[in-house]
């Protein structure tokens, strides 16, 4: 099962509800929010990882703060509200393109942009924690990162070709058709530092 799908399938298991009840809005919309944030997450992260110096640090940040430990308890760790964490990897994954991400999937979700960053925020943590564990279990370097990283980006292109073509142009900044250039020049705050 690819990646994107075991986080999808995780979030559906009491994940949804839990982010549903605590924001107070109806479950299908954060389930639709879920269906378009986790693939753009793992897309800009795919991004990131198209180089060397991407592949690397974004091994080392799994290594050092994502062990994949979040996902023993989703309910817990969504349960307790805390989005800080989750905050600041969307700034640093996205940039200034965060609010374009957030105004798409509010309108394809029909939530406030103001839900759908809470919703990001909490989600974010997650596809980390599950990067990290893919890592760990199937013993990846930055290398194999990358490829399983690449792999999960086509696979996401392949099962929703509209979707994809509407995040990479919401991600485009540059307007030279693709997004992955301009995420990766967003990401090296995020995996840049301690």
């Amino acid at each position: 099962m690819a990646l994107v799908e075991e986080i999808l399938k995780q979030l559906q298991g009491g994940g949804i509800s839990q982010i549903a009840g605590q924001l107070g809005i109806d479950e299908g919309k954060v389930s639709r929010v879920a269906a378009g944030a986790v693939p753009a997450l793992v897309t800009a992260l795919a991004g990131n990882a198209a180089t060397p110096a991407g592949r690397s640090s974004l091994a080392s940040a799994l290594d050092r703060d994502h062990d994949g430990s979040i996902l023993d308890d989703v309910a817990g760790f969504l349960g307790g509200g805390e989005s800080s964490a989750g905050a600041g990897i969307l700034r640093h994954v996205f940039g200034s393109r965060q609010g374009s991400l957030t105004q798409g999937l509010g309108g394809a979700s029909g939530l406030d942009t103001g839900s759908v960053s809470k919703i990001l925020a909490m989600l974010a943590p997650i596809v980390m924690g599950a990067l990290g564990k893919a890592k760990q279990s199937r013993g990846l370097d930055g290398d194999g990162l990358a490829s399983m990283l690449g792999a999960e980006r086509k696979a996401a292109a392949a099962s929703a070709p509209d979707a994809m073509g509407m995040l990479n142009e919401m991600l485009d900044a540059d307007g030279d058709g693709s997004a992955l250039d301009d995420v990766a020049g967003m990401l090296g705050g995020l995996f840049g530092k301690k």
